[in-house]
C-alpha cells in the first residue's frame, strides 16, 4: 500500500497549518458532515468527519489522499468518494486512529481500493 493515501494531493489546494475544523465535507454525491478533527502530519494526514444524523452520529476517518479539493471561501472539503463508499468504510476507532499502524493500514487499504485512478 502506498503512503500517498495519507498525504494531501498536490492539486487539492490544502495548505498545511490551515484549520479545517468545522468545514463541510462533500462526497461526489452530496454532503456527509463536518470536519471534527484533522492532522497535517507527514505520511499520516487525515480528517475525522462527524456524519451527524447521516449515519447515526458516526465519525469516519478519511485519509487526506481522498481529498480532491479544499475551498477556503465556502469552508468546504471535497472528497473523491461516494456516500456509500464512506458509509462502508472501517469503523472509526478513536483510540487507534493515532499511532496504530495496523489500523491505518486497514483504513488506508479500504480507501486505496475505492480511489479513482
Amino acid at each position: 500500500m502506498s503512503d500517498s493515501i495519507w498525504g494531501y494531493q498536490p492539486t487539492a489546494g490544502h495548505t498545511a497549518g490551515t484549520d479545517l475544523i468545522g468545514y463541510k465535507v462533500e462526497a461526489s454525491d452530496g454532503g456527509i458532515g463536518k470536519v471534527d478533527k484533522h492532522s497535517d502530519d507527514v505520511s499520516s494526514s487525515y480528517l475525522v468527519v462527524d456524519t451527524g444524523v447521516w449515519i447515526f452520529g458516526k465519525h469516519v476517518l478519511l485519509p487526506a489522499g481522498v481529498v480532491s479539493a479544499v475551498d477556503q471561501a465556502t469552508r468546504t472539503v471535497f472528497v473523491d468518494l461516494t456516500k456509500d463508499q464512506i458509509k462502508g468504510s472501517p469503523e472509526f476507532d478513536k483510540d487507534k486512529h493515532v499511532g496504530d499502524a495496523g489500523y491505518h493500514e486497514q483504513v488506508g487499504g479500504y480507501y486505496e481500493g475505492h480511489r479513482p485512478r
